[in-house]
């Protein structure tokens, strides 16, 4: 299986960029990861909504010329579908039986992700209805993915 995790802006703290290069590492056995960074637009200290309407379509656009075109898409998103880990690694393994080889996982920015990367999206995924710093929800996805395929494999891990 191919997962793309494709997420807006860059890695700024060295400890969410030693989480995502360890998850990243973990994940080699398991799976193809690629990591793939859309372009984060700058936001005004109170933005009109015109301006976040505009932020997120700039944004939205970068994330969609990331995404492969074949992937079955995934938008992490507060208001999607929550999953417990099993759920999670039997969801994945059902995608794969069904010749899904290519899943794009997506990480908005601060404002979240755009109307036309959401009707782009099959699905929906929410870890919580927190919401995360779009930085470490990188980290909390890797972690997660990794954890799905131990469970699939019957691997112990953190019960």
């Amino acid at each position: 299986m191919e997962v793309y995790l494709i997420a807006v802006g860059k890695v700024r703290e060295k400890f969410i960029a030693a989480g995502i290069e360890e998850y990243s590492r973990r994940l080699k056995p398991y799976l193809k990861l690629k990591i793939r960074e859309a372009l984060e637009e700058k936001i005004p200290h109170h933005p009109s909504p015109g301006q976040v309407e505009r932020i997120l379509a700039k944004e939205g656009r970068s994330i969609l010329e990331l995404l492969p075109p074949s992937s079955y898409v995934v938008a992490m998103d507060k208001e999607g579908e929550m999953l417990s880990s099993e759920e999670l690694a039997k969801w994945l393994e059902d995608l794969a039986f069904r010749g899904h080889s290519q899943i794009a996982f997506i990480i908005g920015g601060t404002l979240g992700l755009s109307p036309e990367v959401l009707a782009r999206s099959h699905f929906r995924l929410s870890f919580s209805r927190l919401t995360f710093p779009h930085q470490l929800m990188r980290v909390l996805l890797l972690e997660q993915l990794y954890r799905a395929c131990k469970i699939q494999r019957g691997e112990p891990y953190h019960w």
